[in-house]
């Protein structure tokens, strides 16, 4: 992945009809101060999966755009293999809202919910 998401080594989702997959391995790089795997690049993570999602959608030419994020952190992250999955829940005409979830094991670590706008290209 080039960019902001291959400087923090994301790589591609694997998605398909408003659903999408990613597992990356959270590194050192990846911590906070405290130890545990930085709030932001989970959010990064949920957004980046839900905007694969939503762009894996057949038939659309519209460019979507992150209009609200909201994470409800659960638990801390530690070093290891996080997965990330997401689905499109509900469209309107210019809003589309999709749901993530951030794994951990056997434990979630973030459930995110997004809005995106529908921009015509």
């Amino acid at each position: 992945m080039e960019g902001f998401g291959g400087l923090i080594g994301l790589v591609t989702a694997d998605a398909a009809g408003g659903e999408a997959r990613l597992a990356v391995a959270a590194g050192p790089e990846h911590l906070n101060g405290a130890g545990t795997v930085h709030g932001g690049f989970l959010a990064t993570l949920a957004d980046s999966v839900m905007g694969a999602a939503v762009r894996s959608l057949p038939g659309e030419d519209d460019v979507p755009a992150t209009s609200q994020l909201t994470l409800a952190y659960l638990r801390p992250g530690r070093i290891g293999s996080l997965v990330v999955t997401a689905k499109v829940r509900k469209r309107g005409a210019h809003l589309l809202v999709c749901e993530a979830e951030i794994d951990q094991g056997e434990e979630t670590l973030v459930h995110a919910v997004a809005t995106f706008a529908l921009l015509h290209g």
